[in-house]
């Protein structure tokens, strides 16, 4: 990985994951974080913290080109604002939307109510960003601090 969070950035990252109503994934993502599905014996307590978490809830993936997801996973095919709206309505709590190209597919739907943007600055030299494409309009509406060179900022839809 060439990038991992330190022990207090991953134990807030495991908050969040418990907290969660669901995740739902494009499948470059979905398949990223597939690692979680299965044990690995040099895990330590945070690790398997996670994956518990993440293994408990349910996870939608929309993708045109799989044709299964793994366990308490669901594909989501066909009309995908149908779906999502349906989601959003049927569930109390957050819905996380992991995966650029998705967010910029929900974003010009209107179906992303927050945005929460983790400022850790690292120079990775690839990677996508973190906008597929142009920035929507925005207004910030928090920040803390999560660690001590890490930044939550969040911000809504203007």
């Amino acid at each position: 990985m060439a990038f991992a969070p330190g022990p207090t950035l991953f134990r807030h990252f495991i908050g969040e994951a418990q907290q969660q109503a669901g995740s739902l994934y494009g499948r470059g993502m979905y398949e990223v974080m597939r690692y979680w599905d299965d044990e690995h014996p040099e895990w330590n307590a945070d690790e398997r913290a996670f994956a518990a978490a993440w293994r408990g809830q349910p996870k939608w993936v929309v993708s045109r080109s799989l044709r299964s997801v793994g366990p308490n996973a669901t594909l989501l095919e066909g009309d995908l604002e149908g779906a999502i709206r349906e989601l959003k309505a049927g569930r109390d709590g957050e819905i996380e939307v992991a995966g650029p190209i998705l967010a910029h597919s929900l974003t010009g739907l209107g179906l992303i109510d927050e945005y929460r943007i983790h400022l850790h600055p690292v120079v990775l030299g690839r990677g996508k960003p973190y906008f597929a494409g142009p920035r929507p309009p925005l207004h910030l509406v928090s920040s803390d601090r999560i660690y001590e060179d890490v930044l939550r900022l969040v911000y809504v839809p203007v």
